[in-house]
């Protein structure tokens, strides 16, 4: 190719000025974009604990400016002519490495093939514009950098000149970064987009068309985090917004940046130690433009519940308000106030409320139980023990027993609070409500089941509904709950009447609960970290014992006994050389000695869920796989995280677990852990949870069967029963036709006469 020729291709290539590029837009986003955020300082909520219109209004904040997000048109190389040519060449075709000085100052310099730019090369432009990376046949194509007058680059994989594939693009004037997936010139699919230099504001996820659109998360530089759906670069579809600063958390539906559907708003309180209001405030219902609006329900601090009709962020309508003291109100409510009582607004502050007419019936009927020792908030609710004992004692008896709580209630706060925390790693407070599954191994580590009483029968006089174990107790349930578990083991071993209640609770806590509360065992939260890596399989468990109960039972309480766990595992194939069954009886003994007591077994008795599960645990330890490693591993803490990443199962707690573990003094106890983990997860995942799965299908499968054999059968009765009718019919048309015509006039021949 000679001087002065055009570099012909029918392919578009450089332009050979950037004026022109900087000031048009077009897909290619080949550009140093500026995506900034709005201040932090919209990023924000208002920290009223019942009111979330605040919220409605810094919910748009996040919409970037659309200049910031606008492209400039790739520079493109067409009808280039070269003025002057140094390099190899073949024949009169610029072939190899050389260096083309184009018409207008932009220069090439790198490998030629046939007369085009082939191969590695850079091409500056006059203005400044440089492209460093692959050509073919004259165009940008592999792998290449963009660099802009103002610093900003893009490194990455390109397409016919514009960002396609995968690239890093930097920002100079904003010190914003994006890494990750481009298409046809624009951010799309999968990919991160730091918005500062701190890297404190950014967003992972889904990317359409340069907006954020699909699932993604968004921190912002206050530390809020947004995770969930996300359309046109705003929050949109189901998601959870985190305030940080505020300790305030949205999960639910979002429209256009705003909340609304349903949804769960909650405040988390910081409260202190032994604190009788484990609750948070949450508010769990509808929303319509950030407010709550419709039917929803909150549950305050305190523990009072209101649930209802809201309008604009206000109890407005029918609804339900029950006071921490287990009173009721249920009627019409008119902007926050109780119709009844127009001066009065419970719940505002989401701490302790009074009922609002101290002369009304109603408290006049309750008036012993407000004036209670322990406070209005903390009623006992024992009526039913109250309704075996003469009317004219029961006040006597109330307040005798109010008095025997006051005198342990500092105890039974820090048990509460103890219980109530296993299982749990952080908490900005260390106060969590305490749930039905830690109660029941509070009342076993106290051996309360140990009185004649299994676990699942005290479950069962404690309430007649079904509780999830997962339920929350409040304290002043919770002591309830004790006093009545107390007369029904001791009421009898009690000489006088007077002041039962008493004598049987003040029984129970120096006999049970003083010597042995917070002396954990079992298998479940004996560890913190047993407590986290179990409770991922907790809920599946949950469902398969609540499966089992309705199954096997044929009782209206639907328990499992011992003798069906033993045969749920032989029916599942789980019995092997290392778990026997002597090895279950030997498992299910340890809390229960009742069950087995290594010369009689009683397979009879029920099973709680914390017992079936704790049972499962035991046998995961017993047949689960130990991890092969040799002894300098034990001791070699660097391959931990690495072992901890291949055993448990949900990401989200590896870093936590792995912390834990190095914190301990003893590398072979964190080895010990890692193991218990890894077997865990085993047996659960690889082993129970797919053969009671396989179960479940085969008898499916059966009942299918003997569905369809049953219908067979009724089918050929039927066919049978009509065939035979049929029969029948027929021989009694035949019989019919053959009846002969008999003379009645026609007498009988008269016999011979000899």
């Amino acid at each position: 190719m000679a001087k002065g020729q055009k570099i012909g291709s029918n392919r578009s290539t450089p332009e050979p000025t950037l004026s022109k590029v900087l000031g048009q837009s077009s897909t290619s986003s080949l550009v140093s974009e500026s995506v900034t955020e709005p201040d932090d300082g919209q990023d924000s909520l208002s920290s009223a604990v019942c009111s979330s219109s605040a919220v409605s209004r810094h919910t748009n904040e996040y919409r970037p400016n659309n200049e910031h997000d606008q492209c400039r048109k790739v520079p493109i190389l067409h009808h280039i002519i070269v003025e002057r040519y140094e390099g190899d060449k073949c024949g009169e075709m610029f072939h190899g490495e050389g260096v083309a000085y184009f018409q207008g100052g932009h220069i090439y310099k790198g490998s030629f093939s046939h007369g085009l730019m082939h191969g590695s090369g850079e091409y500056i432009w006059s203005d400044g514009l440089k492209y460093q990376g692959d050509f073919q046949l004259n165009v940008p194509m592999g792998h290449g950098t963009y660099t802009w007058l103002d610093g900003s680059t893009y490194e990455g994989e390109l397409h016919q000149g514009v960002r396609h594939g995968v690239g890093v693009f930097k920002c100079f004037k904003t010190s914003t970064v994006y890494r990750g997936q481009w298409h046809l010139g624009k951010r799309q699919g999968q990919g991160v987009m730091y918005y500062n230099q701190a890297s404190t504001s950014w967003y992972k996820g889904d990317w359409v068309n340069n907006c954020r659109e699909g699932c993604g998360k968004r921190c912002y530089p206050s530390g809020n985090v947004y995770e969930g759906q996300w359309r046109n670069n705003v929050r949109h579809g189901q998601g959870t917004m985190r305030w940080v600063q505020l300790d305030q958390q949205y999960s639910g539906q979002w429209l256009n940046g705003i909340q609304d559907g349903k949804g769960t708003h909650t405040w988390f309180c910081k409260r202190v130690p032994c604190s009788q209001y484990p609750r948070m405030n949450e508010y769990t219902g509808e929303f319509v433009q950030g407010m709550r609006h419709g039917q929803g329900q909150f549950l305050y601090a305190s523990g009072a519940v209101y649930s209802g009709e809201w309008k604009h962020n206000k109890k407005h309508g029918q609804g339900k308000y029950t006071f921490e003291n287990g009173l009721v109100y249920e009627g019409e409510f008119n902007k926050d106030s109780m119709a009844e009582f127009p001066a009065f607004t419970p719940g505002l502050s989401g701490i302790t409320t009074p009922f609002p007419d101290e002369n009304d019936s109603s408290k006049r009927s309750s008036q012993s139980s407000t004036n209670s020792p322990l406070g209005s908030d903390m009623v006992l609710n024992i009526q039913t023990l109250l309704d075996r004992i003469p009317e004219a004692h029961r006040d006597q008896e109330l307040k005798q027993v109010e008095f025997a709580v006051l005198r342990h209630i500092g105890l039974l706060r820090e048990i509460y609070s103890f219980y109530s925390s296993l299982g749990h790693e952080k908490s900005a407070d260390k106060i969590f409500p305490l749930t039905y599954l830690q109660f029941s191994r509070f009342l076993m580590d106290c051996k309360v089941h140990q009185h004649g009483i299994t676990q699942a029968q005290i479950d069962h006089l404690l309430t007649d509904q079904v509780h999830s174990p997962f339920t929350a107790i409040l304290p002043r349930e919770c002591i309830s709950y004790i006093i009545v578990v107390a007369y029904h083991i001791c009421h009898e071993d009690i000489e006088s009447s007077n002041n039962i209640l008493a004598a049987c609770f003040s029984k129970l806590m120096r006999q049970n609960i003083i010597p042995n509360a917070k002396n954990v065992k079992g298998s479940l939260f004996c560890h913190p970290v047993h407590a986290s890596v179990a409770c991922h399989y907790s809920d599946r468990c949950w469902e398969i014992y609540q499966a089992l109960c309705k199954a096997n039972s044929v009782q209206p309480d639907q328990t499992l006994t011992a003798r069906q766990f033993v045969w749920l595992l032989k029916d599942l194939c789980l019995y092997d050389s290392e778990l026997t069954v002597s090895k279950v009886l030997e498992i299910l003994s340890v809390d229960s000695p009742a069950i087995h007591d290594g010369i009689y077994s009683n397979l009879d008795l029920k099973m709680s869920f914390l017992e079936f599960f704790e049972a499962l645990l035991g046998c995961a330890e017993v047949k689960g796989q130990r991890i092969q490693t040799d002894v300098e591993s034990q001791t070699d803490t660097s391959h931990w995280d690495d072992t901890t990443q291949n055993i448990t199962e949900p990401n989200s707690l590896q870093s936590s677990l792995s912390e834990e573990m190095e914190q301990r003094q003893s590398p072979v106890l964190a080895f010990k852990e890692k193991d218990w983990m890894q077997k865990t997860q085993q047996f659960f995942i690889q082993t129970f949870f797919p053969a009671y799965e396989r179960s479940v299908k085969l008898k499916e499968e059966r009942l299918e069967l003997r569905g369809k054999y049953r219908s067979a059968l009724a089918d050929a009765d039927t066919a049978r029963h009509t065939e035979q009718l049929e029969a029948e019919e027929g021989q009694d048309e035949d019989g019919h036709r053959e009846v002969p015509n008999i003379d009645v006039n026609h007498s009988p021949p008269s016999p011979m006469s000899l």
